[in-house]
């Protein structure tokens, strides 16, 4: 891979890793801590939802945001031919 190609294979990572951190950050204080008061108007499963995102959503969206991540880079890593597999592989 060329240097301008690693350039934007890295650029694509961090918007990413961006946009990513920027769900999590609105889900967890935005939901669990600035919305809490609305949200805790609703209730899922007997608990007002604004303390269940505090407690409980900000963690199930962190772990969903996680594979989100995997699947989305190992379809940039396809894309940009990087294969992990190989250069294990040959460093071997």
């Amino acid at each position: 891979m060329d240097a301008q190609a690693r350039q934007d294979y890295w650029r694509r990572n961090l918007r990413l890793m961006a946009v990513l951190l920027t769900i999590w950050a609105l889900v967890s204080f935005g939901a669990g801590i600035i919305f809490v008061e609305p949200l805790n108007n609703f209730s899922i499963m007997g608990f007002p939802l604004g303390f269940w995102f505090a407690q409980q959503g900000s963690i199930i969206t962190f772990v969903a945001l996680i594979a989100v991540y995997v699947w989305r880079m190992d379809k940039l890593d396809a894309e940009y031919g990087i294969d992990e597999y190989e250069e294990e592989v040959h460093h071997s």
